[in-house]
């Protein structure tokens, strides 16, 4: 430090010694001569603490009226664990011990058991309860804590995994004097409504916390097959699971499910499943039946930026057909690939998930209005939803759309030999047989074992068809590709320049 940073310095310690003498004997002179302060509050205005007294009076009477048929569940599951008599193996002990070990030791079993805890909810006097199928999943045995501490065994009678729901049951002789839930209306709830959430988190029975709807129609959490999440800032644990999210009239609008964490502990994102999402299925839950979902037999894909331009659209809307099956219920309506799904009987459809749950939860053999857009024109078109069998193929994902450039492909002309090779179901074709997969061909969602079935809207059955299609795409700087891989069918928007 120079000459002047030194003076500079110890001019401000100095101004700063006299500022802090000064106030203590501004300190000292208050303290022979201190103030008259008064310790007493002022009295309370009820008018002001009112709107408060009665929001208190509601959330204890919700809490009070729901509770009694909140429980919680526990779980155990038998395990047998195997595990060698060395717990390094023979190979360690005769490298050390010699031939004496030349027999392999036998291998020992433990037995045991794995518990789990969770949540749940009385629906009926016959002894049904409502809980999450995670809760309840492979397990041996059940049984049910009441919120007065009886306690029964349960068992479990019904499950629907795509969705983590599940219906257990109270085991023999069912006390007539059940308290029990009533399922509201989640599709009345706003964002910034008032909810409750009640279970038992960490273990600790009958807990209530407080919290508002954050967010509806959350269907892309991953986390089940066919999502349509309630979401809240009401603290929810582990052990919340399969317990009630109740509204300002004491109704269950959610059965609390998840959180988003990366500590396994509430970090102000949790989930629920709607009531009204669970209300179509009870009937068959709780008879032990396989739940019925409707089926469209399409492949569908999200609409970006650059596939809404190539289909003549002017804002990335709706949900694109990539992929018709045959004999499909689609196929038998008229919905043909390349299709955008812009409504789906009177709901606007926003994307691939909220599509697949609208199927979903349709009954089969009802017929709907579907409204697409096709070549630039809408078109009403009408379906007869068919039962769904089996797993549904998820949609594929185009990874990088918006970054497609130069291709860097080695292709060859599909033959039924390499079709078979690849696991595809078409017969005409150009399969991509190596790819660069750092280039941006990789970037473009192009994998290698793909097989491109259009160019440009054109059919291609050869390599020559490829680069003919290529070489006269109407658009120079993007070329519309649709690929088929054993998955389904996608389309891909090639940036050529």
């Amino acid at each position: 430090m120079n000459a002047a940073g030194k003076i500079k310095s110890i001019g401000v310690a100095s101004g700063l010694a006299v500022f802090v003498a000064a106030s203590l004997i501004v300190l000292v002179a208050a303290e022979q001569n201190p103030p008259e302060v008064s310790l007493k509050a002022g009295p309370i205005d009820p008018a002001v603490i009112a709107p408060a007294e009665q929001l208190s009076k509601a959330f204890t009477m919700v809490a009070d009226h729901v509770k009694p048929a909140v429980v919680s569940v526990y779980s155990e599951k038998n395990i047998t664990v195997t595990q060698p008599e060395f717990p390094f193996g023979d190979d360690f002990l005769r490298q050390f011990f010699g031939g004496q070990f030349q027999q392999a030791p036998q291998p020992r079993e433990f037995h045991g058991h794995q518990r789990g805890m969770g949540s749940g909810m009385i629906l009926d006097k016959e002894g049904h309860i409502l809980t999450n199928y995670h809760v309840v999943r492979d397990v041996d045995d059940v049984k049910v804590r009441l919120a007065d501490k009886r306690t029964f065994e349960a068992e479990v009678v019904g499950t629907d995994p795509k969705t983590d729901v599940a219906v257990i049951r109270i085991k023999g002789h069912v006390p007539s004097d059940l308290p029990t839930v009533t399922l509201g209306d989640s599709d009345a709830l706003h964002v910034g409504d008032l909810v409750l959430a009640i279970g038992a988190p960490f273990g600790f029975l009958q807990t209530v916390t407080s919290g508002i709807i954050s967010a509806t129609g959350r269907s892309d959490v991953g986390i089940a097959d066919y999502e349509d999440y309630l979401q809240t800032d009401a603290a929810i644990n582990p052990g919340n699971s399969g317990g009630p999210l109740v509204d300002m009239r004491g109704e269950v609008v959610g059965m609390n499910s998840a959180i988003a964490t990366s500590d396994g502990q509430f970090g102000g994102v949790g989930f629920a499943i709607p009531s009204n999402m669970i209300k179509t299925m009870l009937p068959r839950l709780i008879k032990g039946e396989k739940i019925i979902r409707g089926q469209l037999g399409v492949m569908i894909q999200e609409m970006t930026g650059d596939l809404a331009k190539q289909f003549g659209l002017s804002e990335a809307k709706g949900v694109l057909i990539s992929q018709v099956n045959k004999d499909s219920p689609a196929e038998k309506a008229g919905i043909k690939v390349g299709d955008v799904i812009v409504h789906y009987d009177g709901s606007d459809v926003t994307g691939v998930r909220q599509l697949r749950n609208l199927v979903a939860n349709t009954l089969p053999g009802t017929k709907v209005k579907i409204e697409v857009l096709r070549n630039g024109k809408e078109a009403t078109l009408t379906a007869t939803i068919g039962n769904q069998s089996g797993e549904t193929a998820r949609a594929p994902s185009e990874a990088g759309a918006s970054l497609l450039s130069k291709l860097g492909l080695t292709v060859q002309t599909l033959t039924p030999d390499l079709a078979k090779q690849l696991g595809v179901e078409v017969e005409k074709g150009v399969a991509i047989t190596d790819m660069n997969e750092s280039g941006l061909a990789s970037l473009a969602g192009l994998q290698k074992g793909d097989v491109i079935v259009e160019a440009d809207r054109q059919p291609v059955a050869s390599v020559d068809d490829l680069e003919q299609a290529l070489a006269r795409a109407k658009n120079k700087d993007q070329v519309l590709l649709r690929v088929t891989r054993p998955g389904g069918s996608l389309f891909v928007v090639l940036q050529m320049k």
